[in-house]
């Protein structure tokens, strides 16, 4: 209403108690069951063989010592019973050769001959289906025989080792199997030592002879026993 030609604006009511109503909230994606991949698949089943192997080794770990327990425990008794024995009774748990064979070394001893090796009897020498008599390995079965000897000796001027043989039906005499020379200026007082091996392949018959010749048994070393061998065995 305007007073005086006054005009005034119109009014507007505002009503602060009227509910908008709220903005529309997006829609939430909706939840699926979790699928396991091919991936996990394996490793898991991978886990599991490693496992169960773990699980049966363990067992067989465990028979097996259960095994040799139980073995080790007959094996004692065995010997309790052993020691009841008297030695004629006590088995020999020696294994013979099946061929002849002889193998033989130096000693302190022994007393070597003017140019013929000897060789001790003491030290246990291997002798089967062969015979050592005079610095000779006698045979006693016909074959081939394989033929070896070592000497350990003082360097000299001349130094030769032999492996000879004899035989009845050559008698007086005898002939040279294998043989080493040794040449060596004088060293003055230098005392040099040096090792000669022989060997090769021979047939004997029975009752032939195989003997060690050196040039001086004086220049042999005797510092061990099995620097200097002798011996034989059949192929």
């Amino acid at each position: 209403m305007a007073e005086h030609g006054v005009k005034y604006p119109s009014v507007f009511v505002v009503d602060s108690h009227t509910a908008y109503p709220p903005p529309p909230v997006p829609p939430r994606p909706s939840r699926q069951p979790r699928r396991t991949t091919v991936c996990q698949t394996l490793l898991f089943l991978l886990v599991s063989l490693a496992l169960c192997g773990m699980v049966i080794e363990a067992c067989f770990i465990y028979r097996l010592y259960q095994t040799e327990t139980a073995d080790s425990a007959s094996t004692s008794k065995v010997f309790s019973d052993d020691d009841d024995l008297s030695g004629t009774e006590r088995p020999s748990l020696v294994v013979l050769p099946s061929k002849p064979v002889a193998h033989l070394t130096d000693g302190q001893n022994v007393h070597h001959r003017n140019k013929v090796m000897s060789w001790s009897t003491d030290a246990q020498p291997l002798l089967h289906e062969m015979e050592y008599k005079d610095g000779r390995l006698v045979i006693q079965k016909e074959g081939y025989y394989y033929v070896y000897s070592k000497v350990f000796f003082k360097d000299s001027e001349m130094f030769y080792h032999l492996v000879k043989y004899e035989t009845p039906r050559y008698p007086g005499g005898n002939i040279t199997l294998l043989e080493s020379r040794k040449y060596s200026p004088r060293a003055g007082k230098t005392v040099v030592r040096s090792n000669s091996y022989l060997g090769g392949v021979f047939h004997f018959n029975a009752g032939d002879g195989i003997f060690v010749e050196v040039s001086n048994v004086a220049h042999i070393v005797r510092l061990q026993a099995n620097e200097n061998f002798f011996g034989a065995y059949m192929i």
